[in-house]
Parts: C-alpha cells; sequence; structure tokens
C-alpha cells in the first residue's frame, strides 16, 4: 500500500535529519514521528480499531484507537488531532486531549518485514459516545472494538493473537495501567 507521502526523520532527540517516503523508512526502519490516542470509556472499556487487511504493518489485527505519521510542518498535537479526525470522523478539541508520555518504538512486522521505528507522542481521550458512531476510514480500518481494560490486562492466549504484539508488551501495559487510574 503506497502513499507516497513525504516523512521527515529524526535522531532519538527528535531533531530532523532529512526526509524520506513513508514506504522507505518502514522498509529501511529510519526513526521517524507517529502520535498514538487512546479511546478509554467511562465504563472501563478501550476502543480499538481493527486494521485493514492490507495494511503494511500487522494487517487484520486490533490496535490502538487513533494512530498516524507526524506530517512535515505539523507537531504532535496537531498531527494528533488531524488523525482522530480522518479515523473516528471526531472533531475535538486540543483540551479534550490528555498527554501520557513520549516512547521510542521500534517493532518489526513478521508478515511485510517493514520496520516500524519512531519517537511517539502518546495521548488519551475519555470518549461518552457509542462506539458505533465512530466513523471508519476508508480503506484504513475494518471497524473498531470496544473491550474491558481488566480484560486486555489479563488477556487470554485465544485473545491476544488479535492484536498487534506492541500492545500487550511493557510500555503499552503500562499506559493501559495509566488509563484504568483516570476510569
Amino acid at each position: 500500500m503506497k502513499d507516497g507521502r513525504i516523512l521527515n526523520i529524526v535522531d532519538d532527540n527528535g531533531k530532523i535529519l532529512g526526509e524520506d517516503t513513508r514506504e522507505n523508512i518502514h522498509r529501511q526502519g529510519f526513526l521517524h514521528r507517529e502520535v498514538h490516542v487512546w479511546f478509554y470509556t467511562p465504563a472501563g472499556d478501550i476502543i480499538f480499531q481493527h486494521r485493514a487487511k492490507d495494511k503494511d504493518t500487522f494487517p487484520d489485527l486490533l490496535d490502538i484507537t487513533v494512530g498516524g505519521h507526524v506530517e512535515i510542518g505539523d507537531d504532535y498535537k496537531d498531527s494528533a488531532l488531524k488523525e482522530v479526525k480522518e479515523e473516528t470522523g471526531l472533531t475535538i478539541s486540543d483540551n479534550d486531549l490528555r498527554f501520557i508520555k513520549f516512547t521510542h518504538t521500534r517493532s518489526s512486522d513478521p508478515v511485510t518485514h517493514n520496520i516500524n521505528n519512531s519517537l511517539r507522542a502518546v495521548y488519551v481521550y475519555r470518549y461518552h459516545g457509542h462506539i458505533d458512531d465512530l466513523q471508519v476510514e476508508k480503506g484504513k480500518s475494518l471497524g473498531f472494538e470496544s473491550w474491558p481494560i481488566d480484560k486486555i490486562l489479563n488477556i487470554s492466549a485465544e485473545d491476544k493473537v488479535r492484536f498487534i504484539p506492541a500492545i500487550l508488551q511493557k510500555d503499552d501495559l503500562n499506559i493501559l495501567q495509566q488509563i484504568k487510574k483516570l476510569i
């Protein structure tokens, strides 16, 4: 799935070193900037996005609610707000987002062999609506699923295979623990 976008390549401190295509950045594993926005509900559920079957990394698996690249010229928060609009149809303000932390994440997709090496700003958003009101981004997602946070934190081996591996790793599990404290 080629989209032709050009993204910044950065160093470990976020300093821009250059730019390249999104595809080459993932093929070569260059460090770049991303955002994640986790939606949680007052009832204690986490909303996951079901990735499309033709995504270039981790196709057909459940992932965080909203995620995307920081476009050239944008900052992390602007990118988070744009991605929320694109991937859910919601227009929210920067005051609706709560910053959690920055992470440096590197993962390799065993199917496509693409490498996602990113400096990521992680935000959370308390969603009061119904999951059916979220609009699927055409061609990028198959829909959304809501899971009780305690079920994810105590996930069965059978359910683990439905998620991208990073969700069940230490960094993301720590984020889920922080979200649980907000509920």
